[in-house]
């Protein structure tokens, strides 16, 4: 959601909006979301011996902390100068990065969680480069209407997954 976010702000700032210009957006926000997961799953795997104990924990407060960003920047007020110029090399790297840190919790998370994270990636990076390529487009027409709310369940729908990790992990025998 954040991704989508900066997407629709980036749309907001084109004038006039070409479709090149939505999918370089799109494909950037897409890349990094695909393959950051891929990258904390392996950083997860790795660490998992030391930290199995507690691995629920970890799943937990990085969802949690995620899900709890999300809602706090919902009510924050984007800058939407920032996005003057989103389809150059550094913006969109930086952007990229900055969007996707998430997911390589996310990653991380899957490794505790012992699930597989090939598939759920290339499903994160397609909504991703879906949701930021429509988000230019939105950006570009409507603005800021919809942004905050969909962050904002983003953010939910991840405590919630939060809590039934951990509520899961305590009550098994």
């Amino acid at each position: 959601m954040d991704a989508f976010a900066v997407a629709v702000a980036c749309g907001l700032a084109a004038k006039p909006l070409r479709a090149g210009y939505a999918f370089r957006i799109a494909f950037f926000f897409g890349f990094f979301q695909t393959f950051m997961p891929l990258i904390g799953w392996a950083a997860g795997v790795t660490l998992q011996v030391i930290i199995a104990s507690f691995d629920h924990w970890i799943a937990f407060v990085l969802l949690f902390a995620i899900g709890g960003k999300m809602i706090y920047e919902s009510f924050r007020k984007k800058n939407e100068s920032a996005c003057g110029n989103c389809v150059s090399l550094t913006a969109l790297l930086v952007l990229s990065l900055a969007t996707s840190i998430d997911a390589l919790a996310v990653g991380i998370s899957f490794a505790f969680l012992k699930t597989t994270i090939l598939f759920p990636s290339l499903i994160i990076g397609a909504v991703t480069f879906t949701l930021c390529f429509a988000g230019v487009w939105l950006g570009n027409r409507f603005g800021h209407v919809f942004e905050n709310k969909l962050e904002m369940a983003g953010g939910l729908i991840l405590i919630g997954i939060a809590l039934k990790i951990l509520i899961s992990h305590l009550a098994a025998p």
